[in-house]
């Protein structure tokens, strides 16, 4: 399996072009506009094409790069159900599996961060078990810190902490040699303590993550609403602008 992490210091955003070069199946992970060109160079350079692309969230902080690479591949555009976007995609229910060739890609309900989120966990067969090696997280499990509750709904922050809480403990369930794949690193204003190592695994993740220490639901809540660092700049417009799905649309 290819795996190529793409990282944005100016919003401190991951991305990721993965799949299966056996059956040229190839996809990107919550692209950003920015790097279209460089998602489709590193595809050409193993003479692969990007058959996919997977949002973890409708994105509030950098303007998605979707529409511009389905339109320059013809990929198909995978959401998670009730993302609530404008544009043409296949809408991933809780549990659904997009097969890659020998990459088979499972999702995973995670809201808290956003109402629609989905984490990705990926499992190679070509390693000789259909168990995941590794899971895109989005905005949900984030190394060293966890997503912020109060960007994408208007009211209980602390509810929507909560439902956070629980979907992190789904994320808990993967073995602790998973490995954890995020899409912000430390400078990015969705978390506080993210690390500057844009990687980790799910058991160190289990052992050193503050947020993940909590046994009570509130003091998680109350703790992961405190100094909650301002909203991306421009937050309403590139929301918008990522709903609608226009390709080129400025940052």
């Amino acid at each position: 399996m290819l795996l190529r992490p793409f990282l944005n210091d100016a919003s401190s955003c991951a991305s990721y072009l993965f799949g299966c070069t056996t059956h040229a199946m190839l996809a990107v992970v919550d692209p950003h506009a920015g790097l279209v060109d460089g998602y489709l160079a590193a595809a050409e350079a193993v003479g692969q094409p990007i058959v996919a692309v997977f949002e973890t969230h409708v994105q509030a902080d950098h303007v998605s790069g979707l529409p511009e690479l389905v339109g320059r591949t013809g990929a198909t555009a995978y959401l998670p159900a009730g993302a609530g976007v404008e544009f043409e995609h296949v809408a991933l229910e809780d549990g659904a599996v997009v097969e890659l060739g020998n990459t088979r890609v499972t999702a995973i309900a995670t809201p808290g961060h956003a109402p629609a989120h989905h984490a990705y966990a990926v499992a190679d067969l070509r390693r000789g078990t259909d168990g995941p090696w590794l899971v895109f997280t989005g905005d949900s499990l984030l190394i060293g810190d966890v997503g912020r509750p109060d960007l994408h709904v208007a009211g209980d922050a602390a509810a929507q902490a909560q439902i956070l809480r629980a979907s992190l403990q789904r994320l808990l369930e993967l073995p602790d040699h998973v490995v954890v794949l995020p899409s912000h690193y430390a400078g990015s204003v969705c978390g506080r303590g993210l690390s500057c190592n844009p990687v980790s695994t799910i058991g160190f993740e289990r052992a050193h993550n503050e947020m993940l220490g909590f046994a009570d639901a509130a003091a998680f809540a109350e703790a992961l609403l405190e100094d909650t660092p301002p909203p991306p700049p421009g937050q309403d417009r590139i929301v918008a602008a990522n709903r609608r799905g226009i390709a080129g649309t400025p940052a």
